[in-house]
């Protein structure tokens, strides 16, 4: 009776876990859902009930942590009640649940529980420290604690590469779409157009295009009421976080417009894998380099042309500031630039006689006298762009005919045909040895070869069928590379003839058709049209 009394009653924990790629692995498998958290408790339950020393006082659970990390929620939770006084045994289904760090699950079981008094319990794996450590435990503990290590980090492995291979597929594995996009209902790895969030996204840039600067593009967007991306995706049911989110109702922000602005997603771009973590035991997130960064074309519809992402995309590095009570950019702000020394030109007013004369001038000029001012009036500035840039049209329509017809002059249309015969020439070949080598399999059989003559003739079939369909191969390229030519060759032409009625000169029209406007001392003006390499070449051709 007196030792009963004298028996040491613990306090327990029962600590449970199961990670997300656990998860997925018994789902995959069909395995019977040994280690899920109900399951865990279960058998944790049935072992301690014929355990009178040990009395169960608190149950922590993990669910869709990672064994690497020690710094779980509910982890953390129960080592503060340890270091309390409120518990002094843990119990775990095994070390595996445990954790799967083989450094710091060490730690805690040679150093950190001894230290603060506290049992610990593997149930699965047998091991118990309130019985003293045997030889054996000293062994065989660090070892399957190795092993746990390893499986994680195989698991860790695994996982990043078919993430790796879904990226270079283009498939979406984002937690959420980005905004202007749902997740296909049918395919989670695809994303659709979300019709209105879309419709936001191509006035931001249509307004950016007009001039409108970020801070006025969000403004516009909070007076029409327009529910930021974050209050947008909880309005839709989302379960959304974000680190940006600054006050208790997210609101549209000039930061906000810019990553809208600057998300090569909504040409139907997918770029992933920017950022990564050194390894499964480090957490911290590093941004890789751009090159590394993983892009597939066309994975998706997109929302706005290509061309006024790319204009959007040129504006956003000029250093263009809309002026004092004005809500956009002057027409021609970003593109005119003094011809001598290449300075910015300047926009500058002057009010005489109650009428208001608007000039540009070099800013070199300006600012410190080292260039003349080649000052040209703004009406005769954009009268001349706009002249200008009817003239470029008519002739880039007049090009486009030129071309067609080129195109299809016999020259060009033999290469097309040339290649289309050697095709099929080669697509006959691969058809006949392949059918020799059936009959030659055949000759086999009947006794009309033997082993050795067979085995001739089969290695001299296979060397030509390798040869033709190494050739089909390399002939479907060069058919590819003139369609490609072809179509390539009109499609900057197409930029312009889009404007070919062009009654007047908008500044989206400026910014997706004019590269640059230099302003010589004589107030001549020289323009350097979008795609003017192109226009060049196809002159010489």
């Amino acid at each position: 009776m007196d030792n009963l009394k004298t028996k040491r009653i613990y306090h327990a924990a029962i600590y449970v876990r199961l990670s997300k790629e656990d998860s997925a692995i018994m789902k995959d498998t069909g395995k019977e859902e040994s280690d899920s958290i109900v399951n865990q408790k279960e058998l944790i339950r049935a072992f301690l009930a014929d355990k009178p020393d040990i009395e169960i006082c608190a149950e922590y659970a993990d669910d869709g942590y990672s064994g690497a990390d020690f710094e779980r929620p509910n982890f953390r939770r129960m080592i503060q009640k340890i270091e309390a006084g409120h518990i002094d045994c843990v119990v775990v289904k095994d070390l595996s649940r445990f954790g799967r760090n083989f450094v710091e699950a060490g730690r805690y079981i040679d150093q950190i529980f001894p230290a603060l008094g506290v049992r610990f319990i593997a149930v699965n794996d047998g091991f118990d420290s309130g019985n003293g450590r045997t030889s054996y435990d000293r062994i065989l503990i660090p070892f399957k604690n190795l092993i746990n290590d390893a499986y994680c980090r195989d698991i860790s492995v695994k996982v990043r590469s078919q993430l790796e291979i879904k990226r270079r597929k283009g498939d979406f594995i984002g937690s959420f779409a980005v905004y202007g996009y749902r997740k296909d209902p049918a395919d989670r790895h695809r994303l659709v157009v979300d019709e209105y969030a879309a419709g936001v996204v191509k006035d931001i840039f249509k307004w950016k295009l007009e001039g409108a600067s970020q801070q006025r593009i969000a403004d516009r967007l909070n007076e029409r009421g327009e529910l930021s991306p974050m209050e947008y995706k909880r309005f839709c049911g989302m379960r959304y976080q974000s680190g940006f989110q600054v006050n208790a109702k997210a609101r549209w922000s000039a930061a906000a417009v810019g990553r809208i602005l600057r998300n090569e997603l909504y040409i139907g771009t997918m770029v992933q894998g920017k950022r990564t973590t050194p390894n499964h035991k480090v957490k911290k997130t590093l941004w890789k380099p751009s090159e590394d960064w993983v892009r597939v074309e066309g994975s998706h519809a997109p929302v706005v042309d290509k061309e006024d992402f790319l204009a959007v995309e040129r504006l956003l590095l000029q250093d263009t500031r809309v002026a004092p009570r004005e809500e956009t950019v002057y027409l021609l702000s970003g593109l005119v630039f003094c011809e001598d020394c290449g300075h910015a030109m300047v926009r500058n007013s002057v009010c005489r006689n109650r009428k208001t004369y608007v000039y540009y001038m070099c800013g070199n000029n300006r600012t410190n006298g080292i260039c003349s001012s080649h000052r040209i009036r703004g009406e005769q500035l954009e009268q001349s762009v706009f002249l200008a840039l009817r003239q470029h049209i008519a002739q880039t329509a007049d090009m486009s005919r030129i071309l067609s017809y080129i195109e299809n002059l016999p020259y060009h249309r033999a290469e097309m045909e040339k290649a289309d015969r050697h095709l099929l020439k080669k697509q006959e070949a691969v058809e006949k040895y392949t059918r020799l080598k059936t009959t030659l399999y055949e000759s086999l059989v009947d006794g009309l070869l033997d082993k050795g003559e067979y085995l001739e003739l089969k290695a001299l079939y296979d060397e030509k069928l390798q040869e033709a369909q190494a050739a089909i191969a390399k002939l479907q390229e060069e058919m590819e590379r003139l369609l490609r030519k072809r179509t390539g060759s009109t499609y900057w032409i197409e930029q312009f003839k889009k404007h070919q009625n062009l009654t007047e000169l908008t500044r989206h029209i400026a910014v997706t058709l004019i590269e640059r406007i230099e302003v010589c001392e004589d107030c001549r003006i020289q323009i350097r049209f979008k795609y003017q390499d192109s226009y060049e070449r196809a002159l010489l051709s």
